[in-house]
């Protein structure tokens, strides 16, 4: 089994912010590959599924971004899980809109939910960093990571969840360098 987190804020105010990404790539993955019912766990919300052979639970944590950990930690304790069961799908400032890139490991680039994960089960796990862009100037960057996309950014966020989802077997079979590379060959189109 892996466990898959989508890294965000509850609650309808926080829907649509640049922040939330990873709550939206978890939601889609969820949906288009046919995954059960949300259910209440964890101090977040699951939902189980399959994606080709592989056994996967999506992870959405009800803590806020600041407590993320706790959750993830408590769902990778249960199931008796290290962070080589563990994705984990957020924002990302240093890279461009709607691009994609797959890391193991690494730092937490001030972004507070990587942060408290790393603070309770160490850095060593896979990143799905999805780009959002840096707005330019340090003193910015709080309103755009908790800003909502612009209505001109949806239809090219909907082709990026939905490719995500599409290509999200390569991922279940660890091949991140097909899964990066089939990716962008989408996101060409």
């Amino acid at each position: 089994m892996q466990i898959w987190v989508g890294l965000g804020n509850p609650g309808p105010g926080y829907a649509m912010h640049r922040h939330n990404v990873g709550f939206m790539a978890v939601d889609v993955i969820a949906d288009m590959h046919g995954f059960g019912p949300v259910q209440k766990k964890f101090q977040g919300w699951v939902q189980e599924g399959r994606i080709g052979t592989h056994k996967i639970l999506v992870l959405k944590p009800a803590t806020f971004m600041n407590e993320s950990g706790r959750c993830v930690g408590e769902a990778l304790r249960f199931y008796k899980l290290g962070t080589d069961a563990l994705t984990v799908f957020h924002d990302e400032l240093d890279l461009a809109p709607f691009k994609v890139k797959v890391k193991q490991g690494g730092g937490t680039a001030g972004h507070n939910g990587l942060r408290s994960i790393d603070q309770h089960l160490g850095a060593d796990f896979r990143r799905v960093r999805i780009g959002i862009g840096h707005p330019g100037h340090k003193d910015r960057v709080t309103g755009h990571v908790l800003g909502n996309y612009a209505k001109s950014e949806l239809d090219e966020l909907a082709h990026m969840l939905g490719a995500i989802a599409a290509e999200a077997e390569w991922l279940a079979s660890g091949d991140d360098a097909r899964f990066m590379s089939d990716l962008a060959l989408r996101l060409q189109d």
